[in-house]
Parts: structure tokens; C-alpha cells; sequence
């Protein structure tokens, strides 16, 4: 095994105290090489498109590694979602060497191999103190070469070309700023994190409250990982959190977005909630969700939350679809129906309550993060179906049987079900009646109100209103031009 000029052994030593926190001027230039027989990585558990990106690119004299959480996770032996690549090659040489490629981006370039359904993305070496790979959709739109901070300290642009060396200090945790080599499979190491790895600390690279000024995104993602992993976060990047939670509010929501489904819809919500709420971020990033629950911590928005995100790991470990839309209905149902039922108590009428009550809370959440439109608008949807689920009469309850949003609305309700929202019998009605046969379906909502019938109509021997006649409107035969009981919708 090759080590730094330090011979200490990356396996079972410890690093200094500081040594993540040195400037990046003061730290060693030299990276822990581990040897291909002192680590667990196999080539086996590497995609092979990965493979050939990483042998295509050596064998056209460029520097390949395949870099960050990819190689964090093969040393757990996790199978990693995506395999991302490193190297010395700028965005056109690597469009040279592969056919099957697209850049995207400005200034700072990115290549996209495609292999089908797959997509390797391969990046140049960066300069040191730029934001980490999840920045780059940031730089797309940069127009200035140079690198710019905001008053509060957050990076604003960085498109700084590097080597391997400074490529490293722009990594945001030790853990992910790790190298595999392609060219002898092994392992580089600046910065400790294969003993982080081992340990299951999570700690941040640099002084921790100048990255998360940087980008306070870090904030969110320490909070994921830390979740996803199992991870504990190191003493000295846990400690300024709660005080630098507010820098959330300066980032563009459309980030926020994309941070909040890597944090709820990846297998781990319940523990990212957690996690959260344990660092003071939640008022910072949901809003209405955080004062609904600071006013009733135990309350109905409370059960249908832990339920609901516990319903979505589960299903993502099934491999079962996942949904925005849904995800977002459990994260602001309680303050949607506590605002529709203040509107409602106050005289406005219950649709329009509802749907003004969703507009105002899914309006001050956008605002922090950018759910988009496709999702919200039948998130709206879902919602408002639910109070139609305890009219089960008439054709009522066929037409919300065909409504496209019921499987969804359905599935809604049997989380309220199981949060003791509204009775268990209610939802066991609804699952009883979708197993039926048309036929079947009507005798069992005519059960309901035997003077009714199934299909909505009078029954036999129901009197009907009789209609006026004439310009004097007064019938022949004295009926009573009152009318009776109208037949129900």
C-alpha cells in the first residue's frame, strides 16, 4: 500500500483534529494513495458504462476517477444510484472521445454520456472553494468567469477549471471527497474520508460555518445524509446549524425543490424529518408545516405525517412508485384544513373555504420551494376530493369511482383512516366497494338509503313536483303545485 509521506495507514489511524479545517493554502497537496488490496471497492459492483467511461478516458491519456458519493457508498457496500466521473479532460475533449455525449452548461461544462436509460456524468477537475456537484445546475446560467460571493458569504459563481489537487477543497464532506483510481483501482484520499467512512462520521471539509455561508444547501444536505447513512455529524459540523438555519432563505427555491424529494422521497423521509427538526430547519424550509405543528405537536397533521412518510420509505423500499404530488399533500394537509376550517366557521362557504385555504398555504410554501404546477394543481385535487369520500349516495359515489385523481384521493384516505381522521369504517367501505361488480356497486350504495335508489332516481311511488301550465301556472285537479321531495343528484 502507498501512503503519504507520513506513513500513517488510512485504515487505522486518525487524522488530526484540524486537519479538515486547515485553509486550503496549509493543507498537504499529496493524497493518501490506498492500495487496491487494502480497500473493499470491485469492479464488479461499478456500472459497467461507468467502466468504459472511466477506461475510454485513460486510454486517451486523461486522468478517470470515478469520484464523491459513489465511492462512499461502494465502501459501504451500498450500491451507489448514480456513478459519477472525474477527470483532467476539458468538456471538449471529452466530447471528442465520446460520440454518445452532451454538454450542458456555460462556463462550467458538463458532460453527460448517455447508454440508454443511463447517464454518466463526467466532470472537470475544479478549482479549489468552488460549491459541489450539486451547484451545478447554479453555474448554468453564470455569464462571469470569476468567482463572487454574497454579503452573507455564499459562493454566487465559480468556473474555475482545476486539477485533482484543488478539485478536492471544493468537496463539501470528507466522506464524499473521495477518488477511485481507474488506472491501478486505487483509492486517493486528501482528507480522511475512508476513515470518516469507516467511523460513519459525517464531517464537513473546511471551517464549517464558512461552507455552510457558502452555500447553505450544506445545511440540508448534512441533515440527508446523515439520515441516509446512518451517519453522526462531527461535534464541530453540527454546531453552527441551528444559527445559520435562516440562510435558507436565500436560496433560490428551485434548489430547494430538488433538496426536498433527495430528502423525503429516497427511503429515509422519516429519519430526514428528524433530523430536521432536530437542527431547527424545518421552520426554515416548510414553513406552514413547522407552525402547524409547533401549535399542536400531537395533533391530526401530526399523525397523518408520521404515517404518511412512513408510508413513503416504505413504499420506496418496495420499489412502488413515489409522487411529489402526494408527498406534498401529507406535508401540508394540517395547514390546509385548519385554514379551511377557520374560513369555513367563518361563513364562507366549505368548497370555496377549501380552495382558498389551499391557495394561500401552497402559495407561501412555493415561495420557499418551487413546487411546480404539474404537482400542485392535483395536489389540490387529492385534497379537495376527500370530503366527497362521506357522500356515498346516488352517483355521487359512482362518479368519484371514475374521477382520475381517486386512486390517489384513495390512498389519501386510508392514511387519514389509519391517523384516526375519520372512522376506519368510512375507508373500508371505499375498499370493499371498488372489489364489487358494477351491479354490485349499485346495490350497495342503494343499501345505504333504502329511500333512494341506486342510480339516483325516485323511487316507485315518490311523489314528483308537477310543473306549472299555462301563463297562470295553476294545474288542472288542485295538485299541490308546491311540489314534493326532488329527487336527490
Amino acid at each position: 500500500m502507498q501512503t503519504s509521506p507520513d506513513k500513517r495507514d488510512p485504515l487505522l489511524s486518525t487524522p488530526s483534529p484540524d486537519f479538515g479545517r486547515r485553509a486550503p493554502a496549509e493543507r498537504p497537496l499529496q493524497p493518501t494513495i490506498i492500495a487496491r488490496a487494502a480497500h473493499s471497492i470491485s469492479r464488479a459492483s461499478i456500472s459497467p458504462h461507468a467502466l468504459k467511461v472511466l477506461y475510454r478516458l485513460k486510454d486517451a491519456g486523461y486522468q478517470a476517477f470515478l469520484v464523491g458519493g459513489g465511492v462512499r457508498d461502494l465502501l459501504l457496500g451500498i450500491v451507489p444510484k448514480d456513478f459519477d466521473v472525474a477527470t483532467n479532460a476539458l468538456p471538449e475533449e471529452i466530447r471528442r472521445v465520446f460520440r454518445n455525449c452532451r454538454l450542458i452548461g456555460r462556463r462550467f461544462r458538463l458532460a453527460h454520456v448517455h447508454f440508454g436509460d443511463e447517464i454518466i456524468e463526467v466532470a472537470t477537475f475544479r478549482a479549489a472553494a468552488a460549491p459541489e456537484e450539486v451547484d451545478d445546475e447554479d453555474h448554468r446560467e453564470m455569464d462571469e468567469d470569476a468567482r463572487a460571493h454574497d454579503d452573507s458569504g455564499r459562493i454566487l459563481r465559480d468556473n474555475l477549471y482545476g486539477t485533482i489537487d484543488a478539485d478536492v477543497w471544493r468537496r463539501d464532506f470528507t466522506a464524499n471527497a473521495l477518488y477511485y483510481n481507474i488506472a491501478d483501482f486505487s483509492v486517493w484520499d486528501y482528507v480522511g474520508g475512508v476513515e470518516d467512512v469507516r467511523a460513519r462520521v459525517l464531517r464537513l471539509i473546511g471551517d464549517p460555518e464558512v461552507r455552510y455561508r457558502e452555500d447553505p444547501v450544506r445545511l440540508l444536505r448534512a441533515a440527508r445524509f446523515a439520515a441516509k447513512l446512518g451517519f453522526t455529524l462531527h461535534a464541530d459540523t453540527r454546531a453552527p446549524m441551528r444559527e445559520l438555519a435562516p440562510l435558507l432563505a436565500g436560496v433560490p427555491a428551485a434548489r430547494l425543490f430538488d433538496e426536498s424529494l433527495k430528502l423525503f422521497l429516497g427511503g429515509h423521509a422519516v429519519a430526514s424529518f428528524a433530523t430536521l427538526t432536530e437542527f431547527d430547519l424545518l421552520p426554515h424550509f416548510l414553513p406552514p408545516l413547522a407552525e402547524e405543528l409547533a401549535r399542536e405537536p400531537e395533533g391530526e397533521a401530526a399523525r397523518v405525517l408520521r404515517l404518511g412518510l412512513a408510508s413513503t420509505d416504505e413504499r420506496v423500499h418496495a420499489e412502488r412508485a413515489v409522487t411529489p404530488t402526494f408527498l406534498f399533500a401529507v406535508l401540508l394537509y394540517g395547514p390546509i384544513t385548519r385554514l379551511a376550517a377557520e374560513r369555513s366557521a367563518a361563513g364562507v362557504p366549505a368548497p370555496q373555504a377549501f380552495a382558498e385555504a389551499a391557495d394561500s398555504v401552497i402559495s407561501a410554501q412555493v415561495k420557499r420551494i418551487a413546487v411546480p404546477k404539474r404537482f400542485t394543481l392535483p395536489l389540490r385535487e387529492l385534497l379537495a376530493l376527500q370530503p366527497r369520500f362521506e357522500r356515498r349516495e346516488g352517483r355521487r359515489a359512482l362518479m368519484l369511482l371514475s374521477h382520475p385523481r381517486f386512486r390517489a384521493a384513495y390512498d389519501f384516505l386510508m392514511l387519514r383512516a389509519a391517523a384516526g381522521a375519520v372512522p376506519q369504517a368510512l375507508a373500508d367501505w371505499w375498499t370493499e366497494l371498488q372489489t364489487l361488480n358494477a351491479e354490485q356497486r349499485l346495490e350497495r350504495i342503494a343499501a345505504l338509503d333504502p329511500g333512494e335508489s341506486a342510480d339516483g332516481a325516485a323511487p316507485p311511488g315518490r311523489r314528483r313536483r308537477r310543473r306549472r301550465r299555462g301563463r297562470g301556472g295553476g294545474g288542472s285537479g288542485g295538485g299541490d303545485t308546491s311540489g314534493g321531495a326532488a329527487p336527490d343528484a
